[in-house]
């Protein structure tokens, strides 16, 4: 079995069900007592948030090939980035540091292809959802993506890193969202991308018609798969 390095912290409550969803699908691959090696670096969400508040990704760059560094010279075989929103540096980080990184955008695209599905939405972080680093990974695979409106994403923003981000989970806050995902699939989204690790704190499968993509479950997924090849 292979080690896998999380790069956690961003924030700390996805970094609990990557941590959950890796050793439950370790086990049952393997059952009995088998569950997965890893290590985690844990990061201080507020120094992380300052650096993406301040577009200061190359400071952000740095942290993240030092904390990653660490993460390999302890053993680790892969790099897992615990959050899309990190993705935006997961290019140059890959120029860094001498182990694969497992990219969440081509295990969300892998995922979305074999359902067949050619026109998904994408919520996120406004950096998920505006920027590219996503984006382009589906399209490569034909697949479309569109975003909500302007004061939609301002407010999925706000409520991830204002509610979510700190295990704050509100009802009316939910309502909001399923509004928005509603809209979109009338704008002809066949599928919905939980595109922040926390969004699957609040939507579930069986709130929306279409089909879900939880990035946090497809993305540790592809750590299993990995640590077991």
């Amino acid at each position: 079995m292979k080690i896998i390095g999380l790069i956690g912290g961003i924030s700390w409550v996805s970094t609990l069900d990557y941590y959950r969803l890796i050793n439950e699908g370790i086990n049952a691959k393997l059952g009995d007592l088998n569950f997965a090696r890893c290590i985690v670096y844990s990061f201080n969400y507020q120094d992380i948030k300052r650096n993406n508040d301040s577009n200061n990704w190359d400071l952000t760059l740095k942290m993240i090939t030092e904390a990653s560094n660490h993460l390999i010279a302890s053993g680790a075989e892969a790099i897992i980035l615990c959050a899309n929103t990190m993705h935006v540096i997961a290019d140059r980080l890959k120029e860094n540091i001498s182990v694969p990184i497992i990219h969440i955008a081509t295990a969300t695209a892998r995922e979305i292809r074999k359902q067949n599905v050619d026109r998904v939405a994408l919520l996120g972080t406004k950096f998920t959802m505006e920027m590219d680093f996503f984006k382009d990974r589906l399209s490569k695979e034909g697949i479309e993506t569109v975003i909500p409106g302007d004061d939609d994403r301002s407010f999925i923003h706000y409520t991830i890193f204002e509610e979510l981000g700190r295990n704050l989970i509100l009802e009316k806050t939910k309502e909001r969202y399923l509004q928005i995902i509603d809209k979109l699939i009338a704008d002809g989204a066949k599928g919905i991308i939980l595109g922040c690790t926390e969004l699957p704190l609040l939507i579930k499968a069986s709130d929306v018609s279409v089909p879900i993509f939880d990035t946090t479950k497809i993305h540790a997924d592809a750590a299993v798969e990995f640590s077991l090849s």
